[in-house]
């Protein structure tokens, strides 16, 4: 079956069309290796099949970002026998760039010029057949929200797709084109793409240096080309390449367009990004929208549905307990079945609610236009940080909860930013930390409570700033890639792209991360039933996780809280942050009242360095099984997870040891 490749800027409508064409029959997934997302589906006209690769947003293919990447190394591998090329019909000058350079690539394709709608409802129109003889491809314009001819534009790319004629940009610059084609001949396979390499080598000597291995004297010729061509021009290569592509792009709209009059007033997104952009009212509006999204997803909404979830779980464990027995299911099994995989599978599934509104706002925000603006908004300050105004999004999100953040890093646009926010993410403290903070705070420092707790947030961010400049001067050093933010017109958003998109991501996590979390919850809840000669127990004091926390309690002595009760509660943290005031319950019950016994357990300084440690350390299994996944890598999640409690531990030292020490002066004085 053939294989079509779908190709386009951000925001252009690609996901629409893509949408349209395939229908239901669509598969998900990530390319090879990395975190971009893959699309595929099943495209039919005319008694022909293919199937229709939904490649990632790129405006060029000029390989600076993994997305440009990713595309360019599918069309290259050979592995599309055809191209549609969408281009947004109200912005056809920035799309056509790419246009010429998938012309130049050599394979079959055929072009679609979106929003069409849009386009004569300003005034605007676009002669089909004209730009169809400039380009010499066909040209089909489509209004793929309405359908408007998307199976017209599917019969021309299985039926009337060709090789586009080489764009010509004139002399001196195609003489030096061929010139370069022919030095580089023998290193190129295909050549139907040797005038692609020849343009893309005199534009940057090193961009196929994976791809095509070039002798030392094809190396100096391509130099000596180059040096040539900028003597001549007295122009750099690469902006001299851009003109010339740029100058035959204003000859197509010129001959081809007719551009809609501008309105007296500016346009609607003009009007609005007055406001949502203004000097004073920006960061107001900006804070309103987050502040809305954040009470949505982590207040009464969101609250109210993870309630819901937990109810109906709830209920469902409740009726195993009974009928398991009732069929004949021996106690142990069915503890297993019921704390164990059901509990696992619970861990997931109750965050479901809120990861759905997570994913269905920020589609919302993205299809309507102003997602962009927010992340040119936060651009500044997070670059301290070596990321991109995009990384906010998800860093908002970890305050509620790491899981959801971390799947929402996958919006962003480098796979360096994703690493670098994901890792990063987990400093920030979740929802779930509060009932340790609220309940520490009341006890130990009942007068300044809000204090207390506002400085355990100021901690993370702290940690977070640190770890991150540390990572931006260390491993994550280098060169960055060049960041393009596209302010996309305002639009109403289309009702069925997002639930489908909400749809697919919700599938996307509950795939991804319920594995790896029913796994290790199986596990934790063998540990804490297992003695140590592998032998259920139903003392848990006799249990390997009871015994691994007398184990390691002595590790936080220098901490000030070196016992079995808190080492325990910090391990069963690691399953959920709300199990360390559930665990330090059960475990101090025969005390008293939980406040009294942790007074007799804790001191002021030794609460405060337990607070800044639960504030830092590792976060949940649920949130380290989605960064494994998402960096692809178990060793990385766990060198996260390890880093980060190495900083938790060296800041809660701090706290006790500096604070023991000031108290000791004090006490001189």
């Amino acid at each position: 079956m053939r294989t079509v490749a779908l190709a386009g800027n951000p925001n252009c409508g690609k996901t629409t069309l893509f949408n349209r064409l395939t229908g239901q029959s669509q598969h998900v997934g990530n390319w090879a290796g990395v975190t971009v997302e893959r699309r595929e589906g099943r495209i039919e006209a005319a008694g022909e099949r293919a199937v229709l690769v939904d490649l990632p947003g790129i405006y060029s293919l000029a390989a600076y970002t993994l997305e440009e990447r990713v595309a360019r190394e599918f069309l290259l591998g050979g592995q599309a026998d055809a191209a549609v090329n969408i281009l947004d019909g109200t912005s056809l000058e920035r799309g056509l760039y790419l246009t010429l350079q998938l012309c130049e690539l050599g394979t079959p394709m055929a072009v679609a010029v979106g929003m069409m709608d849009e386009v004569r409802a300003a005034g605007g129109g676009v002669d089909a057949a004209r730009m169809e003889k400039l380009l010499g491809v066909p040209v089909v314009p489509v209004a793929a929200r309405k359908g408007e001819r998307v199976e017209e534009l599917a019969a021309a790319a299985l039926g009337r797709a060709r090789i586009p004629p080489p764009p010509r940009y004139g002399e001196p610059l195609d003489g030096a084109i061929a010139e370069a084609a022919r030095a580089v001949e023998g290193a190129v396979r295909e050549p139907g793409r040797l005038r692609f390499y020849a343009a893309g080598l005199l534009e940057d000597p090193d961009a196929f240096k994976d791809r095509l291995r070039l002798t030392a004297r094809q190396r100096w010729e391509l130099r000596r080309i180059r040096a040539s061509l900028e003597r001549e021009t007295g122009v750099d290569a690469a902006a001299l390449i851009a003109g010339a592509r740029y100058r035959l792009i204003e000859r197509i709209l010129r001959e081809a367009v007719k551009t809609p009059p501008r309105p007296a007033g500016g346009t609607l997104t003009d009007r609005i990004d007055g406001a949502v952009l203004h000097r004073k009212l920006a960061f107001p509006i900006f804070l309103a929208a987050m502040a809305g999204m954040f009470g949505v997803c982590f207040g009464g909404p969101g609250l109210a549905l993870k309630g819901w979830m937990e109810r109906l779980l709830a209920g469902l464990s409740a009726g195993l307990s009974g009928w398991l027995p009732a069929l004949g299911v021996s106690p142990p099994v069915s503890d297993l079945l019921v704390g164990g995989v059901l509990g696992g599978v619970g861990s997931v599934l109750t965050f479901l609610p809120q990861v759905a509104l997570i994913f269905l706002c920020l589609t919302l925000l993205e299809e309507c236009g102003y997602l962009s603006r927010a992340a040119f908004l936060m651009d500044l300050p997070l670059r301290r940080l070596g990321l991109t105004g995009k990384s906010f999004i998800p860093m908002l999100m970890g305050f509620g909860c790491t899981t959801p953040a971390v799947m929402a890093a996958r919006t962003l646009g480098g796979e360096r930013d994703r690493r670098l926010t994901i890792l990063l993410t987990p400093y920030l403290p979740c929802s779930a930390r509060f009932p340790i903070y609220a309940l520490f705070a009341g006890v130990f420092f009942p007068r300044r409570q809000g204090l207390a707790v506002a400085a355990l947030y100021l901690a993370g961010i702290a940690a977070m700033a640190a770890v991150g400049w540390f990572l931006r001067k260390g491993p994550f050093r280098g060169r960055e890639a060049p960041f393009l933010m596209e302010f996309p017109p305002y639009r109403a958003p289309s009702l069925r792209n997002v639930l489908r998109n909400t749809g697919e991501k919700c599938g996307d996590f509950l795939r991804k991360a319920g594995t790896l979390i029913f796994a290790m919850s199986v596990l934790i809840w063998l540990l804490q039933h297992v003695d140590g000669g592998l032998r259920l127990t139903a003392d848990p004091a006799a249990s390997l996780f009871a015994r691994a926390g007398g184990a390691l309690a002595p590790l936080f002595s220098p901490l000030g809280f070196g016992f079995r009760e808190a080492a325990v509660a910090l391990l069963a943290g690691l399953v959920s942050k709300e199990a360390v005031v559930s665990t330090l319950g059960v475990s101090l019950a025969g005390e008293g009242p939980l406040a009294g016994a942790l007074a007799a357990r804790f001191s002021p300084l030794s609460a405060a360095a337990f607070l800044v440690f639960c504030a830092l350390y590792a976060p949940c299994v649920s949130a380290l099984a989605t960064m494994r996944r998402e960096l692809h890598s178990t060793w990385r999640a766990l060198a996260a997870a390890l880093l980060q409690t190495a900083v938790a531990y060296a800041a809660a030292l701090a706290v006790f040891q500096l604070g023991t020490l000031a108290q000791n002066l004090a006490g001189l004085l």
